[in-house]
């Protein structure tokens, strides 16, 4: 076991928890807005930044780790880096691959974000890893939900709620998630192909016993290519490369651009233009090539398109989504023109969205915590 415990936990290396505590009750008492801030890494997400940073950063450390257990528990303002190396020397991962988008990114960030990398489609999401979370909610009460085994929930779970919450229900203080054991084998397989070509792979491949894990297609100067990676056990790695064939990668080297994949570091997501926005369409990966105003990159064995636009595609792009079976979200906002006026996310049903004010009022009746963040109304 690896474990380490604190008391007092220093936040930004200068007040304890019942300080944070503290300024939580003092802000809902005055109705002060609160924006949380670990790394800043995720500044970018979401439609608004609202309030007084209430930096978390400080509030760090691993709790207790069992690597037979295959379960860590962090504090979330534990910089996700660190967190990862230490999965690593145990030969472990979080198989949901999360972006980090900058070196500050931290554990609460990822969970509140929910946001993930190209292995998503086949292993699952950020939320699916979730097993339990200590939460300050708005009234400044410190609450705990699941625990650290799978079964562990009667009721509503909550833990798994704050995954992709934007912070807007309350403070995550602590996190226990599920982790993984590094893949025995690796192959990454290189096809020059169309996107319809791609997506029709794909989604054969999709139905057969293939160790499928992660997926990229993008054009460069009019040339498409598919790159898949399969992980998994020896002997189904290697029966997969040769009944797909493909050009084989080598590890070491196309390792660095699923992490640039991963954090939209790759030459096509850099070649955007500042006039143009980054739009993520989630779709059904049965989805066939969709009618857009630029060629995008797809993720996800199609489940993920990234698109480049201006901002008078807005509605055309959410269309297309839509007619799909999915959603358009503005990811990231043109760097030119300031701040945009276009929603980031899509509009939520009325019943939907009356859930959603419903939660936010029983975890935070003052409206401390990152107004705006998910919604301009609440």
């Amino acid at each position: 076991m690896v474990s380490e415990q604190q008391t007092d936990t220093p936040v930004a290396d200068s007040i304890t928890l019942p300080t944070l505590v503290d300024r939580v009750r003092q802000a809902a008492a005055s109705g002060t807005a609160l924006r949380i801030r670990g790394g800043g890494s995720k500044d970018f997400y979401g439609q608004s930044l609202q309030g007084e940073v209430l930096d978390v950063s400080g509030l760090r450390g691993v709790i207790s780790y069992e690597p037979s257990e295959l379960v860590v528990t962090v504090r979330a303002g534990t910089p996700l880096a660190e967190l990862e190396a230490l999965l690593a020397s145990q030969g472990q991962c979080l198989p949901f691959e999360p972006p980090h988008f900058g070196p500050g990114a931290t554990v609460g960030g990822m969970v509140a974000s929910g946001l993930s990398g190209p292995a998503r489609a086949s292993v699952g999401a950020v939320r699916d890893f979730v097993l339990g979370v200590v939460l300050l909610n708005g009234r400044g009460e410190l609450l705990t939900f699941g625990g650290q085994v799978m079964k562990n929930v009667a009721g509503y779970d909550v833990s798994r709620l704050v995954a992709g919450s934007l912070g807007t229900l309350g403070v995550i203080v602590e996190v226990s998630l599920k982790v993984l054991p590094v893949a025995t084998a690796e192959a990454t397989l290189r096809f020059e192909c169309s996107q319809t070509q791609a997506l029709d792979h794909l989604n054969a491949w999709g139905g057969q016993p293939l160790p499928l894990n992660a997926s990229c297609w993008v054009e460069d100067e009019g040339v498409g290519t598919l790159y898949l990676r399969l992980r998994g056990a020896q002997a189904a790695v290697a029966a997969a490369c040769e009944r797909l064939g493909g050009e084989r990668q080598d590890n070491a080297k196309v390792a660095a651009d699923w992490l640039a994949c991963r954090d939209q570091r790759l030459p096509w997501f850099l070649q955007r233009t500042p006039e143009q926005d980054l739009w993520r369409l989630s779709v059904p990966q049965t989805a066939p090539v969709l009618d857009l105003p630029d060629t995008p990159l797809v993720e996800w064995h199609g489940g993920q398109r990234w698109v480049r636009a201006a901002a008078e595609h807005a509605t055309k792009l959410r269309a297309a989504a839509a007619a799909a079976g999915g959603h358009a979200t503005l990811f990231r906002p043109a760097e030119a023109g300031g701040a945009t006026t276009v929603p980031r996310f899509d509009s939520l049903t009325a019943p939907l969205e009356r859930i959603h004010i419903e939660l936010k009022k029983q975890f935070d009746p003052a409206g401390v915590f990152n107004r705006g963040r998910m919604s301009a109304r609440w």
